[in-house]
This record gives C-alpha cells, sequence and structure tokens, in this order.
C-alpha cells in the first residue's frame, strides 16, 4: 500500500500591521522600560533640533490611526552611531534611530537634531536626510523612504534625489514652518499624492 505525500506548501503571507500600542513602549504610559521613543535627543546631542510632524493617509485620503514610523540619521556632523562609521566618534550618546505611532488622526512626529551631509557609497555629499520606514495593517513588507528639507540647498545635487521624477519629489520634502524649528511631512501610502517609496 502505497502512502500519498502532501506538501506543507508555503508559509502563508502575514502583515506588518497594525501594531500594538503596548509595543511601542511610549513615555512610562505603561509598566515598560521606553526602549523607543519619538525622540533621538540626549541632553549632550549638539546640532540644530527640529521636530518633524505630519500625518498618514491611505490610499483614499482616510487617516491611518495605527500605522508605526522609524527613523535613522545621521548626527549634525553627518556622523552615524553605528561602528561601522569609522570617520569619528558619534556625536556624543546620540542614538539617531526613532520610533513612533500615529494617533487616531494620523499624526505623527519626531523629535530629533537637523542632519549633516552623510557621503553616497563613490564618496559624494548628498543632502541631508532622514530614512524613514512606514509599518501599516494590510502591507505584507514595510515602505521605505527618506525625508529632505525644503531649506537645503543641496537637494539640487542629492543623487537619490535626483532619481525621483521632479514632479514627486515635493513628497519626500519636508517644509519647514516659517520662524519655526518645526518641518511638515504627510505621507500617502496610495494614491494620486502617494509618496515615493524605495525599493530597498
Amino acid at each position: 500500500m502505497q502512502q500519498s505525500v502532501k506538501s506543507d506548501g508555503i508559509t502563508p503571507s502575514q502583515t506588518v500591521g497594525p501594531f500594538f500600542k503596548y509595543g511601542l513602549t511610549p513615555n512610562g504610559e505603561y509598566a515598560w522600560n521606553d526602549a523607543f521613543t519619538n525622540s533621538t535627543l540626549t541632553p549632550d546631542v549638539s546640532g540644530d533640533r527640529i521636530r518633524i510632524e505630519g500625518r498618514v493617509f491611505d490610499g483614499d485620503g482616510v487617516a491611518v490611526p495605527d500605522a508605526m514610523l522609524e527613523i535613522w540619521q545621521a548626527d549634525a556632523q553627518g556622523r552615524f552611531s553605528d561602528p561601522q562609521d569609522k570617520r569619528a566618534l558619534p556625536n556624543a550618546s546620540f542614538r539617531g534611530f526613532a520610533r513612533c505611532g500615529t494617533d487616531k488622526d494620523g499624526n505623527y512626529s519626531f523629535e530629533t537634531i537637523k542632519p549633516g551631509a552623510v557621503p553616497d557609497p563613490d564618496g559624494k555629499p548628498q543632502a541631508p536626510h532622514i530614512l524613514l520606514a512606514v509599518f501599516g495593517r494590510g502591507m505584507l513588507r514595510h515602505l521605505y523612504t527618506r525625508i529632505y528639507f525644503s531649506d537645503e540647498a543641496g537637494n539640487a545635487a542629492d543623487p537619490v534625489l535626483a532619481l525621483v521624477p521632479a514632479d514627486r519629489r515635493a513628497t519626500l520634502t519636508a517644509v519647514r514652518e516659517p520662524g519655526k524649528p518645526v518641518y511638515r511631512l504627510d505621507l500617502h501610502l496610495q494614491g494620486d499624492d502617494e509618496t515615493v517609496f524605495f525599493d530597498v
């Protein structure tokens, strides 16, 4: 008698969200170590302190209340808080990483410093920018993009920004509020105003 062997098949896909607020460890709201906050700032950090804020929208223009965003960035001298960055010691105890969830209206914010220019793999300078990952419900993979700054002259020569069609670059550019150290960038996961995301 011959037995039939049934294939187990492939592991089914799973979405990367939504996220339980508990997992974001928000500032003592729960009995948990605040391993991740929306701030990269430390008491001894140097550089221009800024706030980046905005909202996250789905393809229908509806606010996403349960997305999670992560940023990574260089310090004001363009150095990363990473042992692989051999150029100099990191800026004090600057972490260069932060995480936040969106609120019921899709709002997010980060407290950080404006990063310095960093070299690309060929040594050419890139405009100051922040790397951003977006996690959310219904997404099988998180999305990667960049945040550039509207008041940076180096944007015109940035090699990565140059890959983006000119009419779409505004989706990556945080606009500074007049007279304030606040930059605003709304994120659109789909639709006519979709943010440019990178395949990395």
